[in-house]
C-alpha cells in the first residue's frame, strides 16, 4: 500500500506529512513529497485526481478541493511546425485550466492538503497566476486567502482575478522576490498561514500530472516550457523519475527549461556550473517568469541532470515573435508561455533539435492573462471589404 513522507532530497531526512514546515531541519533544503510503494494506477476521477495514487494517496476524497483542473488539450499546428522548422511539435495548453494557468494543478493538491491539516488561512507571494489560483481554490474551500503582490509588476488581469475571488491583497514594493521575502517573514512570525508558493512540495505533486498526461499520448524527444521559480522544472523531472522507476516508460525525454534573458539566473547557474545560484534583478515583459531568485533551483538542477536536459534563454523580442505565431495560429497564450516555443526555435536553429524530432511544448497561461502586449491594429472600413 502506498504511503507518503516528506523527505529531504539532499540529506535524506524524513518527516511526517502532518508537518507544516517544508524545509529540512538538518540542512535547510526544500523537502520533497516521497511516496513509498507507489503504483501506476488511475482512478475514476478526471484530470489531476485521476492520478491520486501518485499525487496524494492518503488524502480522504471528502477533503479534495477541485474545479476539474487538468486533462488540457494537446494542439498540433501546421503554422507552428512551419515557424519552428519541426514537423512534430505539439502544444499542451495549460491556459485552459479553470483560472487560466497550470497553477491550478498544484493548487488543487495544496488546498486539499490545507483542508486535511485544518488550516483557515492561506498565504502566497505572486506575480499573478499563483494569486489567482490560490484565491479561487481557497474560496472554494471556504478558507481565507492572503496574497502578497508586487503591485507594479503584475498584470491587471491577474490581479482582477484574485480580487474577484475575495483574496486579501497585500501590496509589496519591488518585485516577486521582495514579495517572497514578505511571505518568509510572515511565516516566521505566525503559524496561522498555510503557504501556497512552490516551496510547498504538494504543489509540485499536482504539477507532475502535466507530464503524466503528455506521456500517455506522445513519445516526445523533448519537452519545453517556461522557467521562472522553477516549480515546473522540479515537478517535470520528478514525474519522469516516477514513470521510469515504475516501468511505465523505457526512455526519458529531455527537458528544455527556457528563461527570459533578463531573468535567467538558472541559465547562468547551469551553464557556468556554479555551486549556488546568483540572484538577479529580473527584467522581462514575460511577467509570469520575471523572477530573479528562484527557490527551487536545486530540485530543478536534479531534473535537468536526470533527463540530460537543456537550459536556454531567449530575448523579449524572441518571446514576442513566438507569441505572435502562437496567437495567429488561433491558439493564443500569455507572453511567458511563448518562451517555450521561442526556445525551441532557437535550439532548432542551433541544430540541437532536429526537424524530425517530436517536441511537446507547454503553454502555461491563457491569452487573456496579460493583454499589455495587445498588438496595434487598424480597423477596416466596410468599403474595404465590399
Amino acid at each position: 500500500m502506498t504511503f507518503s513522507v516528506l523527505k529531504c532530497p539532499n540529506c535524506g531526512e524524513e518527516y511526517n506529512i502532518n508537518r507544516n514546515k517544508y524545509t529540512c531541519d538538518k540542512c535547510g533544503n526544500i523537502l520533497d513529497v516521497y511516496h513509498y510503494d507507489m503504483e501506476y494506477k488511475t482512478t475514476s476521477m478526471k484530470g489531476v485526481w485521476k492520478y491520486k495514487n501518485m499525487v496524494h494517496p492518503e488524502i480522504p476524497e471528502n477533503k479534495i478541493v477541485t474545479r476539474g483542473e487538468g486533462d488540457t488539450y494537446l494542439y498540433r499546428s501546421d503554422r507552428i511546425s512551419e515557424y519552428t522548422g519541426i514537423n512534430n511539435i505539439y502544444m499542451k495548453h495549460e491556459g485552459e485550466n479553470p483560472t487560466g494557468s497550470f497553477k491550478d494543478r498544484g493548487m488543487t493538491v495544496a488546498i486539499s492538503e490545507a483542508m486535511r491539516l485544518q488550516f483557515h488561512k492561506t498565504l502566497c507571494a505572486s506575480t499573478g497566476n499563483t494569486s489567482a489560483a490560490a484565491a479561487s481554490y481557497s474560496a472554494l474551500a471556504g478558507i481565507e486567502s492572503y496574497v502578497m503582490i508586487p503591485g507594479k509588476n503584475v498584470s491587471a488581469n491577474k490581479l482582477f482575478q484574485a480580487i474577484s475571488y475575495g483574496a486579501n491583497i497585500v501590496d509589496i514594493e519591488g518585485d516577486f522576490d521582495n514579495a517572497m521575502s514578505g511571505v518568509k517573514t510572515a511565516i516566521e512570525r505566525t503559524k496561522d498561514f498555510y503557504v501556497l508558493n512552490s516551496l510547498n512540495p504538494w504543489r509540485i505533486e499536482g504539477q507532475k500530472t502535466i507530464i503524466y498526461e503528455i506521456m500517455e499520448k506522445l513519445k516526445p524527444d523533448f519537452i519545453s516550457f517556461p522557467a521562472g521559480n522553477l516549480g515546473n522544472t522540479s515537478a517535470f523531472g520528478k514525474a519522469l523519475m516516477d514513470l521510469k522507476a515504475l516501468g511505465v516508460i523505457d526512455y526519458v525525454p529531455k527537458l528544455i527549461a527556457i528563461q527570459a534573458e533578463g531573468a535567467a539566473p538558472f541559465y547562468e547557474y547551469i551553464h557556468d556550473n556554479r555551486d549556488h545560484i546568483t540572484p538577479v534583478k529580473a527584467e522581462t515583459i514575460a511577467t509570469a517568469i520575471k523572477i530573479g531568485n528562484p527557490v527551487n533551483y536545486k530540485k530543478a538542477k536534479r531534473s535537468i541532470e536526470f533527463t540530460h536536459g537543456i537550459v536556454e534563454k531567449v530575448s523579449d523580442n524572441q518571446i514576442i515573435e513566438a507569441k505572435r505565431a502562437i496567437d495567429r495560429a488561433g491558439i493564443g497564450c500569455e507572453p511567458a508561455s511563448a518562451a517555450s516555443i521561442a526556445g525551441v526555435l532557437k535550439l532548432r536553429q542551433s541544430g540541437e533539435i532536429d526537424r524530425g524530432d517530436t517536441v511537446a511544448s507547454i503553454l502555461t497561461g491563457h491569452l487573456l492573462k496579460d493583454v499589455s502586449m495587445m498588438p496595434e491594429y487598424k480597423p477596416l472600413k466596410i468599403s474595404d471589404i465590399f
